[in-house]
């Protein structure tokens, strides 16, 4: 059941201007800082390590470990030490290794509060296994799964199953841990790279294999509040966001490989409202008693990917946070101060929260660096028209791009540092509307090998098909 000496700390009285400490520094970071400086309870957002977006965001402060002098090897994190030096009371950690590692736990027990699944939550993110032991328990529609630690056993299977099927490392993998094969030398192929291949290290010891599923995507990010005292009073809550959409594949068309995301849409017309009531019965509802039984910690995030099949909606996956780059595309639609929102999740009023949407559509096409997601080079200097983007309405959200630092750059330039550079997310009325305004932004937008997708949003753009 729930942690003892967890729940105590989660009620803090709050002061009129709060620091809070973000996590992270990708384009769901950014997004997350950007909107938390919105609120006029916030001073000052503590971004570790931040990125060349957050740098010159209203009220943050990129902080990078090799510049804080005062943290000692003294066992406590260097995140908790640096959120005290800041007086910093809340904290809210974006990527999935931290939460996985117990650092939203780190930061309860030095009283801070915490946007964040604890350890034990984590591990519907962290092992796909257990992810799908969870699902089959608490009745959570899925596709049909088996776990293997074997390779020879995993590839009989295989070829007693058929193909397509999909492949998965059980453990994190930053996105390259998934294998779609539609033949059965390309199933036993995947088997063997995830398993024998140092490239996942520990996450491909074991796979799970599961059933192809054919359909089209849904992402659904959501809040959550789940404590001993919520489960008590009858405030446990999930509380699902506004339906959105990432492109996986590289290439128009959902052709190519795999990526970390090419572009969001959100909200999504294609998504009728039985369908939104057969998730909230067969997906969301059993989640919440799931995560209410096993007794878990859990104020933060979680991320349903979800396949809209002919049979209805079947859970991929659980993601304990935002999506990225699918936060890029919701966040801007949030008609709220995100900050009471992360305040009421900690504190136990979620349940009562009241979410207003804007009435509209964004759409959010990621450029990222030519090559990616296999070898892509950095380094190389942003250009971005801020006429252009201003005129387009467009919010640029910096993803792997910092301040640069050679001679030949200016102070503020921008330069690539990984593969998925930025998100050029817009708003129009209509999506046609918001599909133009995100385009004229991409436009503006300039570096050496930029590569972006022109189909974010459209029909077809997503689809998984037939295989």
């Amino acid at each position: 059941m729930f942690a003892p000496g967890m729940e105590k700390k989660r009620y803090l009285k709050y002061t009129c201007s709060m620091n809070v400490i973000v996590i992270g520094n990708g384009g769901r970071e950014h997004a997350i800082s950007w909107k938390l400086s919105q609120s006029p309870e916030i001073e000052k957002i503590v971004c570790v390590p931040g990125n060349g977006g957050s740098a010159k965001e209203n009220k943050c402060k990129n902080v990078d470990f090799a510049d804080c002098g005062y943290i000692k090897n003294n066992g406590t994190s260097p995140y908790v030490q640096i959120a005290k030096y800041e007086n910093c009371e809340m904290a809210v950690i974006g990527p999935e290794e931290p939460l996985a590692a117990g650092l939203a736990d780190e930061f309860i027990r030095a009283g801070i509060e915490c946007v964040g699944a604890s350890k034990a939550a984590a591990k519907l993110e962290a092992s796909k296994d257990y992810a799908k032991s969870f699902m089959q328990k608490y009745g959570v529609e899925c596709a049909a799964s088996k776990s293997f630690t074997d390779e020879d056993e995993a590839c009989e299977y295989v070829k007693m199953h058929g193909t397509p099927i999909v492949i998965k490392a059980d453990g994190l993998a930053g996105g390259k841990g998934v294998i779609v094969a539609a033949s059965e030398k390309d199933a036993i192929d995947a088997v063997h790279e995830i398993m024998k291949s140092d490239r996942l290290g520990n996450a491909g010891k074991k796979i799970v294999i599961e059933d192809y599923l054919e359909g089209i995507e849904v992402s659904v990010l959501s809040a959550v509040s789940v404590t001993k005292n919520c489960v008590e009073q009858n405030k446990a809550a999930i509380v699902p966001f506004l339906y959105a959409r990432d492109h996986k594949r590289l290439l128009d068309g959902a052709k190519g490989p795999n990526t970390g995301g090419m572009g969001a849409v959100c909200p999504l017309d294609d998504v009728s409202a039985e369908t939104m009531k057969l998730f909230d019965s067969n997906i969301l509802e059993p989640t919440l008693r799931g995560i209410i039984e096993e007794g878990y910690e859990y104020c933060g995030f979680l991320f349903f990917g979800v396949m809209i099949t002919k049979d209805g909606p079947k859970l991929l996956e659980y993601n304990v946070r935002l999506g990225d780059p699918e936060t890029q595309a919701v966040l801007p639609l949030m008609d709220f101060d995100f900050f009471k929102m992360c305040r009421a999740i900690t504190g136990g009023t979620l349940k009562d929260f009241n979410f207003c949407w804007k009435k509209g559509y964004q759409v959010a096409p990621v450029i990222v660096s030519g090559g990616y997601p296999e070898h892509y080079k950095t380094g190389k200097t942003v250009f971005i028209d801020e006429n252009k983007t201003a005129k387009s309405g467009a919010k640029i959200f910096i993803a792997g791009a910092k301040i640069g630092s050679r001679a030949c750059d200016k102070e503020s330039a921008l330069v690539t540092s990984g593969g998925r550079v930025l998100a050029c997310s817009a708003f129009g009325k209509t999506f046609e509307e918001a599909y133009k305004n995100a385009y004229s932004a991409v436009d503006a937008v300039k570096f050496e090998g930029a590569f972006y997708r022109t189909d974010i949003g459209l029909p077809g753009a997503a689809e998984s098909g037939k295989l």
